[in-house]
């Protein structure tokens, strides 16, 4: 009885903080779909207007496109950097190696707003301020480490006699590691992918140092903007942030399932 009113009490604790945390989502939602022409909460009418100034307005798609571009050089560059220093960490015996996964560890300790104003002082001299792929470059280092935390997890998880029987059997270091390990690993590098994505185009406090004018992303457009005025557009722009997160997340359980339901499979997803 006691552990029944136990569970009944922890369950309605974790509803409670889910609704609290997701209120301020529901209410930029809701927010995204008003009608008013300056925010007010609730709407006293509905429409799509403010989406389509978004998706209509020149300068909030320069923003998107330098989001996407940028996210996507961090995404390349952080997963590939990651996958191979976590292949390195668990497979490899080097000394310090603790020590090492520390270092490699830091950007998630370090506020980024010590990290950004350290890239934007190595930024102004090199005139790299602006570019795009240095801040792709740049956003990669914070994507790192979750990145190297994933990909740990799943590289734990192949089994190194896999290795070591296809070795054995003639192949190659290289054939190795393209034909055994990375498909193995696959649903985890995606999935590290992904979050290595998402993890750069929300990034603010980075983009704000080094974007510029050029560079302007979503995050910093929406800063901007909140400076100027506060606009219903934004609450539009802060929704669609919220899908694309939604839908990375969505992504990533879909990879997870179907590789549950490989590994299920009677074939042993073989």
């Amino acid at each position: 009885m006691h552990g029944s009113v136990k569970n009944h009490a922890l369950s309605i604790y974790i509803g409670v903080a889910c609704v609290v945390l997701m209120m301020p989502i529901v209410i930029v939602l809701i927010l995204a779909v008003g009608d008013q022409t300056y925010m007010r909460f609730p709407p006293e009418a509905f429409s799509l207007r403010w989406f389509a100034t978004f998706f209509g307005d020149p300068r909030w798609q320069r923003a998107l496109g330098s989001s996407v571009l940028i996210a996507a050089i961090a995404c390349v560059i952080a997963t590939v950097f990651g996958f191979f220093a976590a292949y390195a960490f668990v497979r490899g015996d080097m000394r310090g190696k603790k020590l090492l996964l520390a270092f490699m560890l830091l950007p998630i300790i370090i506020p980024h707003v010590i990290t950004a104003i350290a890239m934007y002082f190595m930024s102004g001299p090199l005139r790299l301020v602006g570019n795009v792929f240095w801040i792709g470059l740049c956003h990669a280092t914070i994507a790192l480490p979750i990145v190297l935390l994933i990909l740990l997890s799943t590289l734990q998880g192949v089994d190194v006699n896999l290795e070591r029987a296809a070795l054995s059997l003639g192949s190659s270091r290289f054939g190795v590691f393209t034909k055994v390990v990375v498909p193995l690993a696959f649903p985890g590098i995606l999935s590290a992918g992904l979050f290595s994505f998402l993890a750069s185009f929300d990034e603010l406090i980075i983009s704000l140092f080094l974007a510029g004018v050029r560079s302007e992303t979503l995050p910093v457009r929406i800063w901007n903007s909140l400076h100027l005025q506060v606009e219903p557009v934004i609450a539009a722009v802060s929704a669609f942030l919220i899908a694309v997160t939604g839908l990375v997340l969505l992504l990533d359980a879909l990879v997870r399932y179907m590789r549950t339901a490989r590994l299920a499979s009677p074939n042993g997803g073989h």
